[in-house]
């Protein structure tokens, strides 16, 4: 069974199958010796074409579904799967059995084909076990020995810190629960990776990284898509053990939900943020107390958060690490949709929770901002430009790194989390 869980959706023989049974079913759900069949094609192509662009139309501008398009390559995509459907349904009248099924195995085949290259653009299920959800499920809750030691010994400064012999081959992950006493928000629990430093009988202080993910999606989107085990012990072998204590937390509550990352009439998430996850993290894990090594980092969605974070709340998370973030938060392209669900067409209140508005009022020379993007998601690498030129007016410390051959996916991160982690270095005294 782990043969199986281990086997890549990205990558390697089921991309090739893939397209070898795409490309088969898409040639024979073309191929039909009758006078009219091209033209009947034709129609077909052209009515998914336009099926796939109206769908996307009326989810992003009437119902609200997405508050930015989806990327081109993945409505491309879509089109050869509904093309297949259409094609499927054009021959069933007069088929018989047997060619009804070999239709069917033929219009699966291209929807097999549209479903690996979305998810291989996305990056989100690397393996089997990703899709399946079977890694993330066997990650176990946090039990006592990691959490904080009362009358244990004293954290070790970081700075001359070496681990007592060799550290562990690399960090652990744990999930736990995180309550909302002042906020009210009912969250999905949350998933920590505690370094090989942490594991040492005799801690250093350590700085902290509270992440979040996309939107739709959750916090085990940071260790399928976000590949974080792998980020931060690599990260921690270069260390001598050390990396951030991390803790990926639930802004939205569920897959599908959007709170803006903002105390609203949706919830107090913003409250929840900032006072009842930096509250228990202090409380349970074994963490430096000083917030200037404190950070909030995220992937679209969730790299707006971060943003959102670290202007709102400077002193409780001194930097923000936003890949493939949004201008600002949105629940609909259309902004006073946004404005009227969230603050019943407040402007103002809404204004006075975004990024941009608090960094042309206040100073931020104590703080700093990466802001990462795919090179061919270009809306979103003109939102960095335009967040990074505003950062570096108010005082931010600024990095920037827009990643080649990549779009609005988690392939997007793990091409610039590591220059984070390296800007990040610098500002927590890590020893390299």
């Amino acid at each position: 069974m782990d043969f199986l869980s281990d086997i890549h959706l990205t990558s390697g023989p089921v991309v090739w199958f893939a397209w070898l049974a795409g490309i088969t079913g898409l040639g024979y759900l073309l191929w039909r010796r009758e006078s009219r069949w091209p033209v009947k094609v034709l129609i077909s192509i052209a009515a998914a074409a336009g099926a796939v662009v109206s769908v996307h139309w009326l989810l992003l501008y009437v119902f609200a579904v997405f508050p930015e398009p989806l990327p081109s390559e993945v409505l491309a995509w879509s089109v050869p799967a509904v093309a297949a459907l259409v094609l499927f349904l054009a021959r069933l009248p007069r088929s018989a059995w047997r060619a009804r099924t070999l239709s069917t195995l033929s219009m699966l085949a291209v929807v097999l084909l549209t479903a690996v290259q979305i998810n291989a653009y996305f990056g989100l299920n690397r393996t089997v076990s990703d899709f399946l959800g079977t890694a993330v499920a066997r990650v176990p809750p946090l039990e006592p020995a990691l959490m904080a030691r009362d009358g244990g010994p004293p954290l070790r400064d970081l700075a001359t810190w070496r681990p007592h012999g060799e550290p562990a081959d690399g960090g652990v992950l744990r999930t736990a629960h995180i309550p909302a006493p002042a906020s009210g928000f009912t969250a999905r629990d949350a998933y920590i990776y505690l370094p090989p430093a942490y594991l040492d009988p005799q801690r250093p202080v350590l700085p902290v990284l509270v992440l979040y993910a996309g939107q739709p999606g959750g916090p085990a989107d940071w260790l399928t898509g976000g590949m974080l085990r792998a980020h931060m012990d690599r990260f921690a072998a270069q260390h001598h053990g050390i990396a951030p204590v991390v803790v990926v937390v639930d802004p939205n509550g569920s897959a599908n939900g959007n709170t803006l990352c903002m105390d609203s009439r949706i919830a107090k998430v913003d409250t929840y943020l900032s006072q009842d996850v930096p509250n228990w993290i202090t409380q349970n894990l074994d963490v430096g107390k000083d917030h200037r090594n404190w950070a909030a980092g995220g992937f679209s969605f969730g790299g707006t958060c971060a943003l959102q974070m670290v202007t709102r709340h400077p002193d409780v998370f001194n930097s923000a690490l936003s890949f493939s973030g949004e201008r600002e938060p949105a629940l609909a392209k259309e902004r006073q949709k946004t404005v009227e669900a969230a603050f019943d067409g407040d402007v103002a209140a809404f204004d006075a929770q975004t990024p941009l508005n608090i960094m042309g009022k206040q100073r931020f020379d104590a703080n700093a901002i990466f802001l990462g993007a795919g090179a061919g998601d270009q809306e979103f690498v003109s939102y960095l430009e335009e967040l990074s030129a505003a950062a570096q007016k108010a005082g931010f410390a600024v990095d920037t790194k827009v990643v080649a051959n990549t779009g609005h996916s988690w392939e997007a991160t793990a091409g610039s989390l590591p220059q984070a982690l390296d800007f990040m270095a610098l500002r927590w005294g890590i020893p390299s």
